[in-house]
Parts: structure tokens; sequence; C-alpha cells
């Protein structure tokens, strides 16, 4: 039994097309990042700061209430149509935050967009529409579309701002969910198989598994912490540069640009290093008591230019490392049939700290005014810290990368059976066959050479097709 190396050109068109609609739910999220407070502050109502966190916040709430259900739903009443509702729902959110001349219309309308919460169903539609020996590529172009948009969202908003404002932006994100139902119907194929897949999607029979696992627990208290911050940072920052430099918020780019070059450059050793010379908890832990340092920098920061830019090229440095990581740490700690409700909490945990750490911002920003930055930054550094505590005492993730075989024709015993054999060949860490889904997923160890891995992954399916 021979597998395919490369994607076929079906399975490249709709991990492509995917990732582009993915790729637009970060956009609705991180294009106005850096100018929305300013914004939102002329807004009828926006003198009250914590309306502008819970503005900015809502997105993230809303996420959190219906990104694992869309996900459940779509097994049911099909992935294409649920992503049509959403981003039905992401552009009447657009539409309704465009025409907005209050706080109030803007997060009614913020609320809406992030309703339209369809991450969980294209991961799924992903998984339909690759094989397994590919999905995990899949799954790292989605990875790598999402930590793009980030970085030219943080250029581009200021630049748009200038010549459409954040009204014509949230025009924008509306004309390109329109866009995006039109790539979805036209250019995602109709996949063949669809149905759960426990290494992309979140299965309830497995939750109580993931939320009773101390190792996961403590990642997902990372990625909270992570992004809070992340969102109350740009709740003070925004205006720090302002009011200390002069600088007009459409010129803001010219900031963000070099430090997220500088800062991605020094990123991809530091991940090349953890993942090869398996590194990966001294540089997580090395990542956090950076962040946590970051915070403090930023209280001592915020009237000075350089310190701002230099405090910024820490943040993302930090940032990043921690972004890039959290989701291979969960992947490789996470029980293999188990990975992706693991993702889909862990992706829960991130969206519930957008919304806290925006909507304390705020609250901050209102109650201490100019001195909030302090505030928000001294909270943020505590939290760091319980972070740094936790990464310490978590175990060193095992060095494997997982791999998935199809197993149609298998019964139950069978299945139990190769996946007993499987587990007993060396170099093995864990193997599990569910059935149901035709799947045997293996963790395999990683520090073997390629040679071995590819005998390995050969010798596996001689036993499958045996």
């Amino acid at each position: 039994m021979q597998f395919s190396e490369k994607m076929t050109r079906l399975e490249t068109r709709a991990t492509v097309a995917l990732a582009s609609i993915y790729g637009l739910r970060m956009l609705g999220m991180f294009l106005i990042l850096p100018i929305f407070a300013i914004y939102a502050e002329k807004l009828e109502g926006g003198s009250n700061h914590s309306l502008i966190g819970l503005a900015l916040g809502a997105y993230g709430f809303m996420q959190v209430i219906f990104q694992l259900p869309f996900g459940i739903a779509s097994d049911r009443f099909g992935r294409k149509k649920l992503i049509y509702l959403g981003l039905i729902l992401f552009a009447i959110g657009s539409l309704f935050a465009a025409t907005a001349t209050d706080i109030y219309m803007v997060i009614f309308g913020r609320a809406i967009q992030g309703a339209g919460a369809i991450s969980a169903v294209i991961t799924a539609l992903v998984a339909d529409s690759t094989r397994e020996e590919h999905r995990t590529q899949a799954m790292a172009m989605i990875g790598a579309t999402i930590g793009l948009t980030f970085a030219v969202s943080l250029v581009l908003g200021p630049v748009l701002n200038q010549y459409i404002g954040v009204p014509g932006m949230f025009w924008l994100m509306a004309a390109l969910s329109i866009v995006a139902i039109v790539v979805v119907k036209f250019g995602v194929p109709a996949p063949v198989n669809v149905h759960v897949h426990s290494d992309a999607q979140a299965v309830p029979a497995r939750m109580r598994e993931v939320l009773r696992d101390k190792q996961l627990l403590r990642l997902n208290f990372g990625t909270f912490c992570l992004h809070g911050a992340q969102m109350a940072m740009f709740m003070v920052v925004p205006f720090a540069i302002k009011h200390s430099t002069g600088l007009n918020e459409n010129l803001h780019w010219k900031i963000y640009l070099p430090v997220l070059l500088v800062s991605f450059l020094l990123m991809v050793p530091v991940i090349i290093y953890a993942e090869k010379k398996a590194k990966l908890k001294p540089v997580f832990v090395s990542a956090v008591a950076l962040m946590m340092l970051t915070q403090i920098a930023f209280i001592f920061s915020l009237h000075s230019l350089t310190g701002i830019v230099l405090a910024l090229f820490s943040y993302f440095l930090a940032f990043n490392i921690l972004e890039a990581t959290l989701p291979s740490l969960i992947s490789k700690m996470a029980p293999v049939a188990a990975k992706g409700t693991a993702m889909g909490v862990h992706n829960t945990a991130q969206s519930f700290g957008m919304f806290l750490g925006a909507a304390m911002g705020g609250c901050l920003s209102s109650y201490f005014g100019s001195e909030a930055g302090s505030a928000v930054f001294l909270i943020c550094a505590i939290a760091m810290l319980v972070w740094l505590v936790l990464a310490f005492g978590m175990q060193p993730p095992p060095s494997v990368k997982t791999k998935m075989f199809n197993i149609q024709g298998y019964n139950d015993s069978q299945a139990a059976q190769l996946a007993q054999d499987v587990r007993a060949m060396d170099g093995v860490y864990e193997a599990v066959a569910i059935p149901s889904e035709t799947m045997l997923m293996v963790k395999l160890e990683n520090q073997r050479s390629k040679e071995f891995q590819a005998t390995l992954s050969q010798a596996i399916m001689n036993r499958i097709g045996s």
C-alpha cells in the first residue's frame, strides 16, 4: 500500500480556499486592532473606554459561545451550510458596525460578527477534503495564514484607515464575506466522505478527558493570558504612541512594520531549534519569561518612543514564539484521539482571553485615565508570572509527530488488534484506531531519522494492507 507524498490538485484547491476564508475571519478581528480604540473614542458614548473595550472584545465573547456548537452542528446540517450562515452573520455584523454612529451599535455589530463562528467548521471541512497523510500539512497552511493575517493587519489597518477609515474597513469586511461565500460555493470541492474527525474536531465524548488533563489546562491558561494581554495592550498602546510621539494613527504602521519583521526573522530559527533539538519546553518557558518582562517594561516605556519600540519588539518576539509553539505543544501532549477536542478547547480559551483582555483594558482605561497603561500592564505582568510558574511545572512534551492512516474495512475488533500491533512496533509512541472514522492515528518518535520514519510508516501501511 502506497500513498502520494504530495497533495492532489483538489486537496490543494480546497485547502487554499478554506485557508483564505479562515484568514478573513482573523482579518475581522485584527484589521481594526491598531486603530480601533482611537476611532471609537470619537463615537457617541466612546468617551467611556469601558464600552470601547466591550466593543473590541464582543467578537471574542460570541466566538466562545458559538465556536464549538457551530462545529458540532456542521456534522448534522452540512459544512458548507454552516459556513454560509457564519459568513452571512459576519457580513450583517460588519454592516451594522460600518453604519454605526454610536459605540452601542458598534458593540452590536461586533457581536453579530463574532456569532458567525465558523473556524471549527472550516477545520472540519479541511479534514473532509484531505487524506489522512496530508491533513497535518493542510492544517499547517491554515496556521501560517493566521500568523500572516495578524502581521499584515497591524500594518494594513493604519494604512487603510487613512483612505477609507474604520467604517470603510467594516464595509470591506462585508464585501469580502460575500466574496468568501462565492469561493466556498465554487472554489471548494464537495467532500466525498463527511464524518467526524477526532484529529480536527471537538468530540463531546472526549471533552471531559481534555478538561481534566492538567498539562492541557496549563496550556489553555497560557493562551488565555497571551491573548488577553494582546487585546488589553491595544486598548493602551495606540494612545501611548499618539500622545508620546505625536504620530498620527494612520502612520503607526511605521512602528509596527519594522518590529514585526525583525521579531519574525529572529523567531524562525528559535522555533526550528526547539523542534529539531527537542528543546520545546526550555524555549517555551523562556518566551513566557520574556513576555512577563515585556509587560513590566511597558509600564516604564509608554512615555518614550524608544521605549515603546523596544517593548513592542520584545512583545512580538515573545508572542510569535508562543503563538507558534502552543499548537505544537497541544498536538504533542493531547491524547492522539482527543487532539481535535484539545484544539477546540484551546481556541475557546483564546477567544475568552480576547474578550476579557479587551474588557479589562477598557475598564482600567476608563477608571485610571491617562495612567491606565501602568495598571493594565501590571495586571498582565501578574498573569504572566502565574503562567510562568505553571510553565515551569509542565511536563516536557514528547518529541513526536502524528501520522494518520486509512483503515477502511476494519471492524472494531480488527481495529483494536491493529492498534495493539502498531503500538508494539519500535519507534511508536502512541497508536489509536477509530474504525468509525476509518482512521489509525499514530504518534511516531520524532528524533529518529527521516529514513527510519519512512520505513516505519511503510511497515504500518503494510500491516494495514495485510
